[in-house]
C-alpha cells in the first residue's frame, strides 16, 4: 500500500468514530456487562467448595455444555467457571460488533454510494477499508480492557481477567479480517454478513467437536484459538499470537482482493435475476417473505439447535442445583427443579423469538429508509398492505420459532424420559409465550408508524428491558412494577404454573392494539428516508 492509496485515512477514522459514537459504546457495555453479571452470579452460586465440586462433576463431562460453552478447564475455581460459562457468548457479541462495524463502513458504504463520493476527493483506494479496520480494532482493544477491568472489579484475579478480555478481543480481530475479506468477495452487505455468519457457525461447530472429542480439530477454529488461552487456569498468552497472525493474513488478503475488483462490485458477480417474477412476488406478503426468508430460516435453525441443547442439559439440573439454594434463586419456585429449569429456558427462547419479531418488523423501516418502499407504494399496493405484510412475516415467523424451539426441547425430553407426552406438554408451554412475543412486535410496529427515526432504538430498548427483567428478576431485589412492565412477566411460567387464558388474551389484545396504532400512523405520515 502506497501513501497515495492511504490518503484520507485519518479523516475517515474520525468520521467513522463519530458515526459509531453510540453503537460501539453500547456493544462494549453489553460485552462487559455480561462478564460482570456472570462473575457476580457465579460467585454467589458457587460460594462453597462443595458447590463448585458439584458443578464441575455435572458440566465437566456434559457434551452439550462443552459444545455450547467451550473447553472444560479451570472448573475447580469460580473464576474458571466464569470463563467457561461466558467466554463463547462474549466472543459472539464481539463478533457481531466488528462484523457490523467493518461491514457498514466498507461494503455498506459502497452499496449506498458514499464510498464513490469520498473517492472523488483526496481519499485513497485503501483508506476506507483501513479506516473501518482501525475503528474495529480499537473497539476490540477497548472491549478487552473493559472485560478485564469489570472482571477484576468483581473480585476475579487480575491476570486471568485481562487474559480473558484479550482472548475475546483477539477473536474479534480475526472476524474483523473475515468481514474485510467478505466485503471484497460479495457485492451486497447482507451477503457479506451471511458469509461472516457462516464462517462463525463453522468455527463454532469445529471448536465444539474438537472440545468434545479432545482432539486437534479445535485448532482449526478461531474461537478455539481464543479459548485456548485458558484464563484463570493455564493463563497461556501464546494462542493470542495465532489470532494476530490470522488477522494479518486476512487483512492482507482483503487488500489484495480490493485491488482486483471494481468499486461497487464484488469479486463474485451477482446472479442475473429471472426473466419474470414468480407468482409469489405478485403480493406484498410474498415480497416481504422473499426479503426475510433467509433471516427466518437462520433464526429457526439457531433456536432449534438451542432447544436441543437446553433439552439435553435438563438431565444435569438436579445434580447442579439440588443442594445449592443460591443457584435456585435464578429459577422460578417449583417442586420440580427440571420443570423450573424448563420454564426458564422456554422464556429465554421466547425472548429470542421476540428479538426476531422486532428485527422482522424493522426490516420494513430499513426498506423505507433505503428508498425501496417508495417504488412499491407507487403501485396499487396500499400502505397498510405493505407494512402489514412485514408485520405478518414477523408474527407468523415468531410463532414458527416458538413452536420449533419448544418442539426441540420436548423431543429431547421425550427421548430422555421415555414419555412421548413430554413433547406435547412442552410445545403447549412454549406456545403460551407467543402473546408476549407479539407484544414486542407490536411495540416495533407502533414505533415504525409513529416515530420512524427512533423505531430501531426504541424497539431494541424494549427487547433489552424485557431481557434484563426476565434474566435477572429472580436475583435482584427491585420494585415489582419494574417486572410488571415486561410482557413475559404476565405470561404463566408453564410448566411450573398452570396455563391461564386471561393474561394471554390481554397480551394478545395489547399486541393487536399496538399493531393497529402503528398501521394507522403509517398511513397518515410521509415516508421518512434514512
Amino acid at each position: 500500500m502506497s501513501a497515495v492509496s492511504l490518503a484520507g485515512t485519518g479523516t475517515l477514522v474520525r468520521a467513522t468514530l463519530r458515526r459509531e459514537r453510540v453503537r460501539l459504546p453500547v456493544w462494549i457495555a453489553v460485552a462487559a456487562g455480561l462478564v460482570a453479571t456472570q462473575s457476580v452470579s457465579s460467585q454467589a452460586v458457587y460460594d462453597t467448595p462443595a458447590d463448585l465440586a458439584a458443578y464441575q462433576a455435572s458440566v465437566g463431562s456434559n457434551a452439550a455444555t462443552i459444545a455450547l460453552a467451550g473447553p472444560p478447564v479451570g472448573l475447580d475455581t469460580v473464576a474458571g467457571a466464569v470463563a467457561f460459562e461466558i467466554s463463547a457468548f462474549v466472543v459472539l457479541v464481539t463478533t457481531l460488533m466488528v462484523m457490523t462495524t467493518t461491514g457498514r463502513h466498507t461494503r455498506g458504504d459502497e452499496e449506498a454510494g458514499r464510498t464513490e463520493l469520498l473517492r472523488a476527493t483526496r481519499v485513497g483506494r485503501h483508506a476506507p477499508v483501513l479506516a473501518a479496520v482501525l475503528v474495529s480494532t480499537l473497539a476490540c482493544v477497548v472491549t478487552a480492557v473493559a472485560i478485564g477491568a469489570v472482571a477484576t472489579a468483581t473480585g476475579l484475579p487480575a491476570g486471568g481477567s485481562f487474559l480473558l478480555g484479550a482472548s475475546v478481543g483477539a477473536a474479534g480481530l480475526v472476524f474483523t479480517g473475515v468481514t474485510a475479506v467478505a466485503a471484497q468477495v460479495t457485492g451486497s452487505l447482507r451477503a457479506a454478513y451471511g458469509i461472516v455468519g457462516t464462517v462463525f457457525a463453522v468455527a463454532f461447530v469445529l471448536r465444539a467437536v474438537g472440545d468434545i472429542e479432545g482432539n486437534a480439530l479445535v485448532w482449526t477454529s478461531p474461537i478455539g484459538w481464543a479459548q485456548a488461552v485458558h484464563p484463570y487456569s493455564g493463563n497461556r498468552a501464546w494462542p493470542l499470537l495465532v489470532c494476530l497472525a490470522a488477522t494479518a493474513v486476512l487483512l492482507a488478503a482483503a487488500v489484495a482482493l480490493l485491488d482486483r475488483r471494481d468499486l461497487g462490485a464484488g469479486l463474485l458477480a451477482s446472479r442475473p435475476g429471472p426473466a419474470s417474477a414468480p407468482r409469489s412476488l405478485l403480493s406484498p406478503l410474498g415480497l416481504a417473505f422473499r426479503l426475510q426468508r433467509a433471516a427466518l430460516f437462520g433464526w429457526t435453525a439457531g433456536l432449534i439447535l438451542l432447544g436441543l441443547v437446553y433439552g439435553a442439559l435438563a438431565e444435569s439440573v438436579e445434580t447442579l442445583f439440588a443442594d445449592n439454594p443460591e443457584a435456585r434463586a435464578f429459577l422460578p419456585d417449583a417442586d420440580s427443579l427440571v420443570d423450573a429449569y424448563l420454564a426458564t429456558t422456554l422464556a429465554i427462547n421466547a425472548l429470542l423469538a421476540g428479538a426476531y419479531a422486532v428485527s422482522a418488523v424493522l426490516r420494513a423501516r430499513a426498506e423505507e429508509s433505503a428508498g425501496r418502499a417508495e417504488p412499491v407504494l407507487a403501485t396499487a399496493t396500499s400502505r397498510a398492505a405493505w407494512l402489514g405484510s412485514h408485520a405478518a412475516v414477523a408474527l407468523l415467523g415468531s410463532a414458527l420459532l416458538v413452536l420449533a424451539s419448544g418442539a426441540a426441547i420436548g423431543a429431547v425430553r421425550a427421548a430422555a424420559t421415555g414419555d412421548p407426552a413430554e413433547l406435547g406438554r412442552l410445545v403447549a408451554a412454549a406456545l403460551g409465550h407467543l402473546p408476549a412475543v407479539w407484544v414486542l412486535a407490536g411495540v416495533a410496529l407502533a414505533l415504525t408508524g409513529l416515530l420512524p427515526r427512533a423505531a430501531a432504538a426504541g424497539a431494541w430498548t424494549a427487547v433489552a428491558y424485557v431481557a434484563v427483567t426476565t434474566l435477572l428478576a429472580g436475583s435482584l431485589d427491585w420494585p415489582g412494577w419494574i417486572d410488571d412492565l415486561s410482557p413475559l412477566s404476565w405470561t404463566p411460567a408453564v410448566p411450573v404454573e398452570p396455563e391461564r387464558a386471561l393474561p394471554l388474551a390481554v397480551l394478545t389484545a395489547v399486541a393487536a392494539g399496538l399493531a393497529a396504532l402503528g398501521l394507522a400512523a403509517f398511513r397518515r405520515r410521509d415516508l421518512v428516508p434514512g
